[in-house]
């Protein structure tokens, strides 16, 4: 057993020998200067000095995924769209029905069989090789592009549907520019509007896959802070999240007015 006064020393230490209360705003005082508090398992280290370490391959992971769920996912649900009942539009509809269905985890483990343990192509785990980013990246990033290849493709066919479109055809507007200059910017909105929870998911669904692959993320910090009970780096690591999360549901609200002339903000 510990000692009785070793214990004292360290309430005092964090201040647990204070009521609740006061423990409450010596913390928010000290997050509203950028101090998240001491680790209690990484010694002699605070938790933003631990975050800001883990932040960049957080960041980089979230990065590659969504940039491959938008360059996968936009185009082709608008290629299925324009091709609509036939083996393109099908083959894009399984696509998204199949990899929006399987979790990020078990998608993890399927693709460490075959392109780790089977084909031999690319490593299991680690980060910072462009081999490394493969599997994380896309286990991350392909759940993504299928949500995205779904709501694209509803989006453009509601839209091809709509009087305007009619009208823009009746004039003898060639196909392409219609699809350029009218469709898709109205068909985005809806795009628009699910990349805020999209990028969200990014960023906490990266706490299952950095433990998958043994990237060292803020999401693998968060799983180790719940195993060893570090209650500073749960809480320094769950405040980043809810801060990012907000951020970017607000710059999306912003983008509205850009993509829709017809939303103002005063």
């Amino acid at each position: 057993p510990v000692a009785a006064q070793v214990v004292a020393n360290l309430n005092a230490k964090y201040s647990l020998d204070k009521p609740a209360w006061q423990q409450y705003l010596i913390y928010m005082g000290n997050v509203l200067h950028g101090d998240l508090g001491p680790s209690y398992t990484y010694q002699d280290r605070s938790v933003t000095q631990i975050i800001l370490q883990g932040l960049p391959n957080t960041a980089s992971l979230g990065a590659l995924a969504a940039l491959l769920a938008i360059l996968v996912g936009v185009p082709l649900g608008v290629i299925a769209a324009s091709r609509q009942n036939t083996a393109v539009d099908y083959t894009a509809l399984a696509f998204g029905t199949v990899f929006a269905s399987v979790p990020s985890f078990v998608l993890g483990f399927l693709l460490i069989i075959v392109f780790a343990l089977d084909l031999h192509m690319v490593p299991t785990s680690g980060w910072g090789k462009p081999a490394q980013y493969v599997l994380p990246v896309l286990t991350l990033g392909l759940n993504q592009a299928a949500l995205l290849t779904r709501i694209t493709r509803a989006s453009v066919l509601d839209v091809s549907r709509m009087d305007f479109m009619r009208t823009a055809r009746a004039k003898g507007l060639r196909e392409e520019l219609l699809i350029r200059r009218h469709l898709l910017k109205n068909a985005m909105i809806p795009v628009v509007t699910v990349m805020g929870p999209i990028l969200a998911f990014l960023l906490v669904g990266s706490l299952i896959v950095e433990t998958i692959f043994s990237v060292p993320g803020i999401g693998r910090l968060l799983v180790q802070g719940i195993g060893q009970r570090d209650y500073s780096l749960i809480m320094g690591t769950t405040l980043l999240y809810a801060f990012v999360i907000a951020a970017l549901n607000l710059v999306v609200d912003v983008l509205y007015a850009f993509i829709d002339p017809r939303i103002t903000y005063r």
